[in-house]
């Protein structure tokens, strides 16, 4: 069997590719799983039960690893009339911030 450098280096960068790719699913279902508990907590709906990639950025973490920061957006509803916007932030794995538009309560 002969491989050449070329065919080695184009299947190492698809393998790095594809745990690139194995990664930010598993860092989108941590945010998912933490936008939806918010959600619950505060009694609103999370729309289309999803979240999507608006950005990421390379930065340094509380111990000076650079990790992948990233930035999710997702849409909630508090009455399910109207459509309010919000975005969940995370370095690596972990959440890091949420920020959510100001949304009417419904008095009970």
């Amino acid at each position: 069997m002969n491989i050449d450098i070329e065919s080695l280096f184009w299947f190492t960068f698809m393998l790095l590719l594809l745990l690139h790719w194995w990664r930010a699913q598993q860092v989108k279902e941590v945010a998912l799983k933490f936008t939806q508990r918010k959600c619950k907590e505060l009694d609103l709906q999370l729309l289309d039960s999803c979240i999507y990639l608006r950005g990421f950025w390379l930065k340094r973490d509380d111990k000076g690893q650079i990790r992948i920061w990233r930035s999710y957006n997702f849409e909630f509803s508090s009455t399910g009339d109207e459509r309010y916007k919000g975005r969940v932030m995370t370095l690596g794995k972990t959440v890091t911030d949420m920020h959510m538009d100001p949304y009417r309560v419904e008095e009970k």
